[in-house]
């Protein structure tokens, strides 16, 4: 049992440091630089820790800066006000990440805007690899669950990006409490957001999209922020002036 949960912890961990910093911080609002070789890090160690669920930089990064130019109007590919429901909210989702995949391939020039790696990505970002991250989480469950009721957290390791995803854009423009007016519904959903590392911040980041630290009031505590301040302290990155 405590094998499982150790591995469902860090895989949950995982994929949010990777989703939270490269794909959101980094990617999409450019809050911090790095070396092209650090880059290329990044990318691998996206594609590990989300495994089935992997996302291209670029692809999240084009939809998520068309969620904040039109946050919660129609326009916003993934707005939990304008969904009915859970499954609506999740299905406009992907309908809008492959509307921008279809962007992206009659406009390739884009890409220059944001990472990419295009052999790396067409590797991960195909079925194959996908099941055979799967099984891989099988094959582990097989190996090391006490019992087969734990065989039912194998699904939320399969969809861990888009479950972490559902999180922060249903219950960040749902659910919790605003320091700032806005035209959108964003809100702040936990004063101490441990689970998502700060992204449940979201009428803060809202407010000021470019800031590195979500977090404004003396008791939240964006951990997302922090891991950032120590790369950037040992030079892994540097963070932006104006993110500071």
């Amino acid at each position: 049992m405590l094998t499982i949960l150790i591995f469902f912890i860090l895989h949950w961990y995982l994929s949010l440091f990777v989703q939270t910093l490269f794909l959101h911080r980094y990617a999409s609002h450019k809050m911090f630089t790095m070396s092209p070789f650090m880059e290329k890090i990044f990318f691998i160690l996206t594609a590990l820790a989300q495994g089935t669920s992997f996302l291209r930089p670029s692809l999240y990064a084009v939809m998520h800066n068309k969620h904040h130019e039109h946050s919660d109007t129609e326009k916003d590919p993934h707005s939990p006000v304008m969904s009915a429901n859970y499954f609506s909210f999740m299905n406009k989702t992907l309908y809008n990440y492959q509307a921008c995949e279809k962007l992206l391939e009659k406009k390739p020039n884009m890409l220059k805007n944001y990472p990419s790696w295009p052999i790396f990505e067409k590797i991960f970002d195909n079925y194959t690899v996908r099941f055979m991250f799967l099984g891989l989480y099988i094959w582990f469950y097989f190996m090391f669950a006490p019992s087969y009721i734990y065989f039912l957290l194998i699904p939320i390791h399969a969809l861990m990006g888009p479950i972490h995803g559902f999180i922060v854009n249903w219950f960040g423009h749902k659910h919790g409490y605003r320091n700032f007016d806005s035209d959108d519904n964003s809100k702040n959903t936990l004063p101490v957001d441990v689970l998502m590392s700060g992204e449940l911040y979201q009428n803060n980041h809202h407010k000021y999209p470019k800031r590195a630290n979500f977090a404004v009031k003396f008791y939240e505590f964006d951990l997302g922020f922090w891991i950032l301040w120590i790369l950037n302290l040992f030079g892994v990155i540097k963070l932006n002036r104006e993110s500071k």
